[in-house]
């Protein structure tokens, strides 16, 4: 489970760069098709290598369910069960990376960013208020394993919140993470 709030917050905040990119690209679509950026390639490799527990360069069914769920993926076992079955190249029961490449990235790029940021918005918002409060940014940054100075977190509410509340609502959070801030 920390797993996979450390990535989720790692992804949402990295989807600043995405989200401009989708909101630039609106009304495109089919003109160009989209693509991971490097980072997120290099996440997926990263999700692929730490779930390859014994390190043999294929992950089984029940790696492959933990890494899509670490992914944020809400992987059913029937899913999970038919994907393993599409992708078994060798009959072995094993997945290779490239097949897993392929399906994550595909996963990925159907992502609604609006959506995520409403899901990132909602892991530091526990108490569902609809704002991010210092209290809030100090439990997030504790379950990461930062080390923030009450300070640092006070400057970082304070650089982001322009109603003067001393709390970030959703729509300065996805003003936030789309880059417009």
């Amino acid at each position: 489970f920390q797993t996979f709030i450390n990535y989720n917050v790692k992804l949402f905040i990295e989807l600043e760069g995405i989200m401009a990119e989708a909101i630039g690209k609106a009304g495109k679509r089919g003109k160009k098709k989209r693509e991971l950026t490097a980072e997120q390639k290099d996440e997926l490799r990263e999700a692929f290598d730490l779930f390859d527990s014994d390190k043999d360069g294929v992950i089984d069914y029940h790696e492959l369910k933990v890494a899509m769920k670490a992914l944020g993926f809400d992987a059913k076992k029937a899913e999970v069960l038919k994907l393993m079955k599409d992708y078994d190249r060798d009959g072995s029961g094993n997945m290779f990376w490239e097949d897993f490449f392929d399906i994550m990235k595909s996963k990925m790029l159907e992502r609604n960013p609006e959506e995520e940021i409403k899901k990132a918005f909602s892991l530091f918002d526990d108490e569902g208020t609809g704002k991010i409060t210092l209290r809030n940014l100090r439990r997030v940054a504790r379950e990461l394993g930062e080390n923030m100075t009450e300070e640092e977190l006070r400057a970082m509410i304070d650089e982001f919140d322009t109603s003067g509340t001393g709390e970030i609502d959703l729509n300065r959070f996805t003003s936030i993470m789309i880059g417009d801030h």
